[in-house]
C-alpha cells in the first residue's frame, strides 16, 4: 500500500460515524443568542445532536451514512407551538366573525357537542400534525377532549407533544365531573404515556370560569403529586376579567393566586391583560406566558403588552390557539405578527428583535412547557428536532440578515425539511408518514358533518 494509500486507510479508521450529517448554508442554533454559523454542519446520531461545527472539519471527522445538502437553507431549532386545540382543524372557518362569547356559545359549543367523538379528535389531530410538520413545528401543547387519542396520534405521526388533559365542571362525550376528567388523565395519558420519549402530559382547566376554588385545590394537589404543568387560558378578554369580579369579587390571576396556582408549572395561555404587579408576580414565580396574537386579534380579544413582559423578565412562548380562531396553525406567522405587534404597542420599532421573536417560538416555547433540557436550541445531546426553510425564493431574496429574513419575510411553505428525534418528517417539501388524500377525503366528510349542525 502506497504511502496516500496509508493515509486515506488510517484517516477513515479514525473516523466517527454518525447517522446524518445535515449541511445548511445557514444555522441559527438559538443558544448562544443571536448567534447565525455559515458552511457549518449538523450531526445526528441516534436521534440526537451529536456535534455542531464548520462543514470542513465534520467531513474530516465524521463518516455519515445520510448527508442532506441544504445550500440554499436555514436550518434552526424545530418550532415550538405552546398552545393548541389540534382537532379543531375540522372547525377551521366554521363560525368566523364572531366575538369570543358568541363564537364559543353561538357556534363552537353546539357544534361540539353534537359531534366530538374519539374519531372526531383522530382525524383533526392528524389533519394538525401533518399542517404543523409541513410549517417546520415540531412540538406541539395541545388542549382538548380525548386527549389519550391526542397522544396516540402523535406517537403514530411521529410528533412531540405535550397533551394536556382538559378539565372542566361540567359533563362532556369524554367524561362526566371533575374526578372522572382527572383521574382519565392520569391513568390514559400521562401513566399510559410516561415511557414515551415523545410525550408529556400536563392538567389543562379551560378557565378559572370552569372550576369551583375546591376543584383547584384537589387539581393543584394531582398535579405536584404527578409532577406535571398546568396550562390555562387566563386574561384572555376584558369580559373574562369583569365576569370574574362579578363573581368572585378577584381577578382571575388574584384567585389563581389565593389557590396556589400560580408557579413555574403554569403556563397562562394568552394573557393579554396583565397588570403591573401580576407581572412582577409572573417573574418572581416562573409563570410561562404563551402568547397567541393571530387569535387575539382574530376574536378581538386585545392585543398583549409583550414588550412590557419581556423587559420585565416573563418567560414568553408563542401559540397558534385552534384553527377554529385562527385558522392556520403556523408559528412562523404567529412570530411575525408578535413581532409586529410588540412595536406597535410599545411604541418602539426596537422592541421585540427577530431574534428575541424567534427565541419565543423555539426555546422559549421549550422553556415554557418544561422541555428546555430536550428540544429548543441546536445544542450537543439535545434531541434532533429541527427544520430547515429554503431562503432562495423572491420573497426571501437578497439576504442582508437571516435572522430578520427568517422572521419578517420567510413564510411557512418555505420549510423543505423537518426531523423530530432524529426521523425525517418532512423532506424536500414532501410529508414522509401521510396519506395526504385521505385526510383530505376525511377533513370533507367533518365538513359536511359540522355545516349539519342546527344554528
Amino acid at each position: 500500500m502506497t504511502g496516500t494509500g496509508l493515509r486515506d486507510a488510517y484517516t477513515a479508521a479514525t473516523m466517527q460515524h454518525c447517522d446524518i450529517l445535515i449541511a445548511p448554508r445557514w444555522c441559527i442554533p438559538v443558544e448562544p443568542g443571536n448567534t447565525v454559523l455559515t458552511d457549518h454542519a449538523v450531526i445526528v446520531t441516534n436521534g440526537a445532536i451529536a456535534d455542531l461545527l464548520p462543514r470542513q472539519l465534520a467531513d474530516e471527522r465524521y463518516q455519515p451514512s445520510v448527508v442532506i445538502e441544504r445550500p440554499s437553507h436555514v436550518l434552526i431549532p424545530g418550532l415550538v407551538n405552546a398552545h393548541t386545540h389540534a382537532a379543531m382543524t375540522l372547525l377551521r372557518g366554521f363560525a368566523d366573525d364572531l366575538p369570543l362569547e358568541a363564537w364559543l356559545r353561538n357556534g363552537i359549543w353546539p357544534a361540539e357537542k353534537r359531534w366530538v367523538s374519539a374519531e372526531m379528535v383522530r382525524d383533526g389531530t392528524e389533519l394538525a400534525v401533518a399542517e404543523m410538520i409541513s410549517a417546520g413545528i415540531t412540538c406541539f401543547s395541545d388542549q382538548y377532549f380525548f386527549p389519550e387519542i391526542v397522544a396516540e396520534t402523535a406517537v403514530d405521526r411521529g410528533m412531540r407533544a405535550v397533551v394536556g388533559t382538559p378539565v372542566v365542571d361540567i359533563p362532556t362525550s369524554w367524561a362526566r365531573n371533575f374526578d372522572e376528567y382527572v383521574q382519565k388523565g392520569a391513568d390514559l395519558v400521562h401513566d399510559a404515556f410516561a415511557e414515551h420519549p415523545l410525550i408529556t402530559s400536563c392538567f389543562a382547566p379551560h378557565s378559572t370560569a370552569a372550576l369551583s376554588d375546591e376543584a383547584f385545590t384537589e387539581l393543584r394537589v394531582m398535579a405536584d403529586q404527578l409532577d406535571v404543568r398546568v396550562q390555562i387560558h387566563l386574561h384572555e378578554t376584558a369580559a373574562e376579567i369583569e365576569a370574574a369580579l362579578r363573581t368572585t369579587g378577584k381577578r382571575p390571576f388574584e384567585r389563581l393566586l389565593d389557590l396556589g396556582m400560580i408557579n413555574s408549572s403554569l403556563l397562562a395561555v394568552h394573557a393579554v391583560f396583565l397588570t403591573d404587579s401580576e407581572i412582577v408576580r409572573c417573574v418572581e414565580t416562573g409563570v410561562a406566558v404563551a402568547h397567541c396574537p393571530r387569535s387575539n386579534l382574530k376574536l378581538a380579544s386585545g392585543i398583549a403588552p409583550i414588550a412590557r413582559y419581556q423587559a420585565a423578565g416573563v418567560k414568553l412562548a408563542l401559540g397558534t390557539d385552534g384553527a377554529a380562531s385562527n385558522n392556520v396553525l403556523d408559528v412562523l406567522a404567529e412570530m411575525r405578527l408578535a413581532a409586529l405587534l410588540a412595536k406597535v404597542e410599545a411604541d418602539d420599532a426596537a422592541a421585540l428583535s427577530a431574534f428575541d421573536t424567534l427565541r419565543m417560538g423555539t426555546l422559549g416555547g421549550a422553556e415554557a412547557l418544561g422541555l428546555a433540557h430536550t428540544i429548543g436550541s441546536i445544542e450537543i445531546e439535545k434531541s434532533a428536532d429541527l427544520a430547515c426553510f429554503d431562503l432562495e425564493h423572491l420573497n426571501t431574496q437578497p439576504i442582508y440578515d437571516v435572522t430578520s429574513q427568517l422572521v419578517y419575510a420567510t413564510n411557512a411553505a418555505q420549510a423543505t425539511d423537518v426531523w423530530i428525534a432524529g426521523r425525517h418528517q418532512l423532506e424536500q417539501g414532501e410529508l414522509v408518514n401521510f396519506d395526504t388524500g385521505a385526510l383530505l377525503a376525511r377533513s370533507d366528510e367533518w365538513r359536511q358533518r359540522f355545516a349539519s349542525t342546527p344554528s
